[in-house]
């Protein structure tokens, strides 16, 4: 069996990267070509195309690249029907994939949607889109499959993977970051995010001196390009590619809006939610935007646990109230209690086996 899986994100890659680990075990003789990063190429796919030449977010950052996503697609396509798989499985990354699936429907090929694009926040419309060329929708957030009945379309809901990706901390662990004097900065692994997000976040460093903050780095983002923010801050660590770890170190993070968000309350670290892009691409999506919260932790929750600073609200004075204020007893003890009502939400581990499974199970029961 042949299938073709594209991801073009860095947390795509992560849980990509463990539904190949999952399908293979289920499928040994599995054959998969892919792009992604170098998790699914270690997970045991021949890499196509890296993430980090795909990654362009917002709207003016669409067009100012269009030429290129418009030759990726086309070449995204000739590569499939030379392939020939038995069934494309697509992992988020919407304005990339669904146009993928629309061509994919009409070459006959069969298309697995796992995680879906969050088109409950914005962007309604495109449910139509995939009822019409998805035929098998997965989801991870337990409030999705409601949100697509609601259309008319039944989902399968296999449960969030980060609880398989992470070794989410006990009551104790949590404690022991009690002692913790580090504080994580996510900026994003983008460079447009990082451009716009790390530097408000290192201009609060110098307010904390108590505290030691790291730069938790992206492994596709060249050292060169973050020294020229760090340069003003030396007493500021970069950390490449051990996000996790220095989670699990750390009292209390700034964090970039996204998945990133998820990953840390997951791993029991308080969190302020930071997120700025482009302005006129700012403007554009808030007016589209149709969720009370931008963070996943809030979203999930259904109220505003951890602060979120956006865009303009994104300054050195808001940053260090709001940092200030989980570092105190109080504030902390209630958001570490809200990240248990969310682990709660989540339900059991085994997303990607489950996510496999019926992928597979699909597959077999469809006509050749």
């Amino acid at each position: 069996m042949k299938l073709y899986v594209i991801a073009g994100e860095a947390s795509g890659d992560l849980h990509g990267s463990n539904l190949l680990k999952a399908l293979f075990q289920q499928h040994p003789d599995l054959h998969v070509r892919a792009w992604g990063g170098d998790k699914m190429q270690e997970g045991g796919a021949t890499l196509v195309k890296h993430y980090k030449d795909l990654a362009f977010m917002g709207f003016v950052e669409v067009v100012k690249n269009l030429r290129t996503i418009l030759r990726n697609i086309s070449f995204c396509k000739e590569d499939i029907l030379a392939y020939q798989p038995d069934a494309l499985v697509l992992i988020d990354y919407p304005g990339f994939n669904l146009r993928i699936a629309k061509w994919a429907k009409q070459q006959g090929i069969k298309v697995v949607y796992y995680i879906s694009p969050q088109i409950w926040a914005w962007h309604r419309s495109r449910v139509y889109d995939i009822r019409r060329d998805v035929d098998k929708m997965l989801v991870i957030l337990p409030f999705e499959q409601e949100f697509f009945r609601q259309y008319g379309m039944e989902v399968e809901y296999v449960g969030h993977p980060l609880l398989d990706a992470l070794n989410t901390p006990t009551t104790s662990e949590q404690q022991r970051h009690a002692g913790s004097k580090t504080i994580a900065l996510l900026p994003g692994s983008r460079k447009q995010e990082i451009q716009r997000i790390l530097p408000p976040m290192l201009s609060v460093s110098a307010r904390f001196p108590q505290y030691q903050f790291v730069v938790a780095g992206a492994s596709s983002i060249p050292d060169e390009y973050y020294q020229a923010f760090l340069k003003n801050y030396p007493e500021v660590e970069l950390r490449k590619g051990v996000t996790y770890n220095l989670l699990r170190q750390s009292y209390a993070a700034l964090v970039k809006s996204g998945t990133s968000t998820l990953e840390t309350a997951l791993l029991g670290v308080p969190q302020v939610v930071c997120y700025a892009g482009n302005p006129i691409s700012y403007q554009i999506a808030r007016r589209l935007i149709q969720v009370k919260y931008i963070s996943l932790v809030n979203l999930i929750v259904d109220k505003p646990l951890v602060q979120e600073l956006i865009q303009d609200e994104l300054n050195p004075t808001n940053l260090e109230k709001a940092l200030a204020e989980i570092l105190q007893a109080e504030k902390r003890s209630d958001i570490l209690h809200g990240y248990t009502e969310l682990k709660h939400s989540l339900g059991d581990g085994g997303a990607s086996d489950r996510a496999a499974r019926s992928i597979l199970q699909f597959l077999h029961t469809q006509p050749v």
